[in-house]
């Protein structure tokens, strides 16, 4: 079959919020209670409690994100909910009112789109909450309910909160909070998919799939996509799978997924062996053992032949997301004073993000060096402007401005010109455009030379980073010497 994925993500670079802890509205009156107990802004985030961050804030932060280059913007949940992620859905249709309810989100979407910015929301269809009303209906009246066979009763009574009582209901993994829908239910899959439709309907621009392998249900997916691209054929549709996708990427299901198979390599690439084990090892990727060049180049090649070029163009590359420990604290960054190797292992994988085929996204916080463990201190309040670090940000537009400026590094063919040692070289090809960015992840000085016979051109200016760049020519062909400091990198065009 012929594959169609929307040709806006191609050029996209995302932002993902976590409404809870982003940007707290500064305006009176925008906000729904003043009194409530809420977290302080700058404490270490609690796995229950509330910062109090929401959507009208979002909204003043608008003209720092296009600043900065952003027009694509990921939220986590933003549904009503008894916990600060939004992952226990409570209603799909109400905007939870502590982030400001439909109102705040509907004028936020607004006010995005005539800036030009894309909104995709975070769809959980896989599980509700034990909040959810036609959950909590039959927790009222167990085997009268008449909502029984939306869920997956196994026997009585249902224990929903004692947890020395079997629970007696299918939840995701074992979580009694998060009991399972039976999607083989006609009418819970219609839900479903009314839902995703209502929100189309009213302009995002499209989902994100929490847990979408956990759905078994055959053909669920597929008319999913057949509904919602029937509204907006432009809509974007994302899954959260971790490992190899292919059996979700045929053209017939999602755009894209977010792109663990990326982050794990770019990971064990810049950071080696600096990597804080007990912050990756009991996640669903694999940033280790440590990578030299040829390894990382033998992994990106791999994975650039694992799905169609039109399904690589539309993936959602990251390094990080609310889901795991922050690059900068997973590179031996520290809880509060990342190391200089810390931070250069940053930079040297936001150029690999920001020069990848897909669309990168960026983990709000990271472009100031916010550091996080795993969860909840990943989901740390954005910090401050006294607290930023401004070389950080620097070169993260430096970057996202270079990205929008050249067709190539969205679109282009993906070339590896040299990887030896701790030496990475590759070019983006698009028509006469060409690109070469190169990386030393070494901690010395390397001066390497490469015949570029696949380079129709000679790129020798230098538009990002530090370098030295000197081209030859020969009867046979053309060679470039490049001169790299260590642990840096540099774009040619």
């Amino acid at each position: 079959m012929q594959i169609k994925t929307p040709d806006w993500v191609k050029d996209a670079v995302f932002y993902q919020i976590f409404p809870d802890r982003f940007a707290k509205s500064q305006q009176p009156g925008s906000r729904i209670a003043h009194q409530i107990p809420l977290e302080s802004w700058d404490a270490p985030p609690t796995l229950q409690g509330y910062k109090g961050g929401d959507l009208w804030g979002v909204k003043e932060k608008l003209d720092y994100l296009q600043d900065l280059g952003i027009n694509a913007i990921y939220f986590t949940p933003i549904f009503q909910s008894a916990c600060n992620h939004r992952y226990h859905t409570h209603d799909y249709y109400q905007v939870d009112p502590l982030l400001g309810g439909n109102q705040a989100f509907l004028e936020l979407l607004e006010d995005c789109h005539r800036r030009g910015i894309k909104v995709v929301l975070d769809g959980v269809f896989n599980h509700a909450s034990r909040g959810f009303f036609f959950f909590n209906d039959i927790l009222e009246n167990g085997p009268y309910s008449p909502w029984l066979d939306w869920f997956k009763i196994q026997d009585w009574p249902l224990s929903a909160y004692d947890g020395s009582l079997p629970a007696n209901y299918v939840s995701w993994v074992g979580n009694r909070a998060l009991p399972q829908f039976n999607h083989d239910n006609p009418d819970v899959r219609e839900y479903i998919m009314q839902i995703a439709e209502h929100w189309i309907k009213l302009g995002i621009d499209g989902w994100r799939l929490d847990v979408p392998f956990e759905i078994k249900t055959p053909g669920f997916w597929q008319e999913f996509r057949d509904r919602v691209k029937a509204i907006n054929p432009e809509a974007y549709i994302v899954g959260e799978v971790w490992q190899d996708s292919r059996e979700w990427l045929d053209g017939s299901q999602f755009d894209g997924v977010m792109n663990y198979l990326f982050t794990a390599p770019t990971i064990a690439f810049t950071a080696g062996d600096r990597v804080v084990m007990e912050y990756v090892e009991y996640q669903s990727y694999d940033p280790y053992p440590a990578l030299d060049a040829p390894g990382y180049a033998a992994k990106i090649e791999e994975l650039l032949q694992l799905y169609p070029w039109e399904i690589q163009l539309t993936q959602l590359n990251l390094l990080d997301s609310h889901d795991t420990a922050r690059l900068l604290s997973i590179a031996g960054g520290g809880r509060e004073s990342p190391t200089a190797e810390a931070q250069e292992t940053v930079k040297l994988a936001t150029l690999l993000l920001l020069t990848f085929p897909g669309s990168p996204s960026i983990y709000y916080g990271d472009e100031v060096s916010l550091a996080g463990a795993l969860d909840p201190d990943c989901r740390r309040g954005f910090p401050p402007e006294t607290a930023w670090n401004r070389e950080v940000l620097d070169y993260h537009r430096q970057l996202i401005a270079l990205r929008h400026a050249h067709p190539a590094l969205r679109t282009g063919n993906y070339k590896v010109l040299l990887a030896e040692g701790m030496v990475y070289i590759f070019a983006r090809q698009l028509a006469a455009e060409e690109l070469i960015i190169a990386i030393n992840i070494g901690t010395t000085r390397e001066k390497v030379t490469l015949p570029v016979s696949e380079l129709v051109s000679q790129p020798d200016r230098i538009l990002y980073g530090d370098g030295k760049v000197t081209w030859g020519t020969t009867e046979e062909s053309s060679h470039l010497t490049l001169q790299l400091l260590p642990r840096s990198g540099c774009v040619l065009g």
